[in-house]
């Protein structure tokens, strides 16, 4: 059975959205999950199940948390027992074979780097989101969405190389397609960067389509699409305002007339299929690839539902061997990338 840590204090809504997670995940996904955090805190949320003692859920404890308003910095010299850390340790010790947390984005991405360290051979680790697209079923991985905000050419085709596999292996595509996003198709458009990245993208071993533009995040015409870690972060946060203002419209309209309510009420199970296509807690977290070992990055908003995901996500990693397997691939792969 694998194990599972989870950073229990992490999220703006802990411990009991991360206590909550962990219990559905064990119920369901066969894995063992270590709640970090607080132990008393920790305790009290999991003692509202009344299976608790059943489930294969421990507890250890950790004295300090790591705000949202911590710099990641700080968060890295100055709080060596907060939950995070201590979470990232027992995968660097091999006591859990992943790690999950909803904290501090830039925090979490340091103490793994530092905690866990980097596989060999890769400049800068990467996150990857996955966005839903018009094809049901086939979400596009883009990298990076908020790791590295300056990137050189060579970073980009790093991310290329990471975000193939993670298709190839997680979401089970023989050949996946791969973008450079640009704010054109022809390869003079962009910037320095994406011009100078494209050649490089093209001399690997991959299924390099060229540049792709916004819009195709979206269309499922690609499938893995590389950028800078400001772009994707922007596109990212774009994403999620988009969805939640049209819910609001959508059910805005069906609320507005007899007509409208009668409407929905036939088309309920359309709906419910359509919000669960566009819920960000489907999808879990992001992994942060790169790095020795598994670290899944959630939302700082997340519930139980997006908890319990980010652990499946985990499990899938490590299932996968998905960064071994990058480094592995790292040598044959990236010829001709420079340094």
């Amino acid at each position: 059975m694998l194990t599972i840590a989870v950073d229990a204090m992490g999220g703006d809504h802990a411990p009991k959205a991360e206590v909550d997670g962990a219990v559905e995940a064990v119920r369901s996904l066969g894995v063992k999950v270590v709640l970090v955090g607080q132990e008393a805190l920790v305790q009290q949320e999991l003692s509202r199940h009344s299976d608790f003692r059943q489930l294969p859920i421990e507890i250890v404890h950790a004295s300090e948390r790591i705000t949202m308003e911590d710099s990641a910095a700080r968060a890295v010299r100055a709080k060596r027992d907060s939950s995070l850390r201590v979470a990232s340790r027992l995968v660097r010790d091999g006591a859990a074979q992943g790690f999950v947390s909803a904290g501090n984005t830039g925090a979490v991405m340091a103490t793994a780097k530092m905690v866990q360290g980097v596989v060999p051979g890769v400049y800068r680790p990467a996150l990857a989101g996955a966005f839903p697209t018009m094809v049901s079923g086939s979400p596009v991985v883009v990298l990076d969405v908020g790791a590295n905000v300056d990137c050189s050419p060579q970073m980009l085709a790093q991310f290329a190389i990471m975000g193939e596999i993670y298709s190839r292996i997680i979401l089970g595509l023989a050949k996946p397609r791969v973008g450079l996003l640009s704010i054109g198709e022809e390869d003079h458009k962009g910037n320095e960067m994406t011009r100078s990245a494209a050649p490089l993208l093209r001399s690997l071993n991959l299924n390099f389509i060229g540049n792709v533009e916004g819009r195709d995040i979206y269309s499922g015409t690609v499938d893995v699409i590389v950028c800078d870690g400001f772009i994707g972060n922007v596109a990212l946060k774009v994403s999620e305002g988009l969805v939640d203002m049209f819910k609001h419209l959508l059910r805005e309209s069906l609320e507005a007339s007899i007509s409208g309510k009668i409407g929905y009420a036939l088309s309920r199970p359309a709906f419910s299929h359509f919000r669960k296509r566009l819920d960000y807690t489907e999808y879990g977290g992001a992994p942060l690839l790169g790095v020795r070992g598994v670290c899944i990055i959630s939302h700082g908003r997340s519930n139980a539902n997006a908890i319990k995901n980010a652990i499946r996500v985990a499990k899938e990693f490590s299932e996968g061997r998905v960064n071994q397997r990058i480094e592995e691939e790292l040598r044959g792969k990236e010829r001709g990338t420079g340094d």
